[in-house]
């Protein structure tokens, strides 16, 4: 699903649209929101019902990852990385660990 085919959905259902529309953070930029809803709209269908939550809080883990550089296990960031396959994410920052920073000081 690209980013125009997300468009395209929301635009033919309205009520999904704007059901999806109230998991947006309040802090979210549309820069941050529109991947996250991206990623929501992907995989809602494996995760109906009771397990919606879970979907949310995956979405919030690949989101923090992406935009803030935060760490998680690996199994958990191989899972969300591969429920976002194809989310194009416009200038995403680069992070480094201190130990990338630090062994290419050495190497200069």
């Amino acid at each position: 699903m690209s980013a125009q085919d997300v468009e395209d959905f929301l635009l033919q259902n309205r009520a999904a649209a704007d059901r999806v529309e109230t998991y947006r953070g309040y802090w979210e930029s549309d820069k941050h929101w529109e991947p996250r809803r991206e990623f929501i709209l992907r995989n809602i269908s494996d995760f109906e019902g009771e397990h919606l939550d879970q979907l949310l809080s995956l979405s919030m883990v690949w989101a923090n990852n992406v935009f803030m550089g935060c760490r998680y296990s690996a199994e958990l960031l191989e899972k969300v990385t591969e429920m976002a396959e194809g989310i194009e994410v416009e200038d995403a920052p680069v992070f480094k660990t201190r130990d990338e920073i630090m062994k290419q000081q050495q190497n200069q």
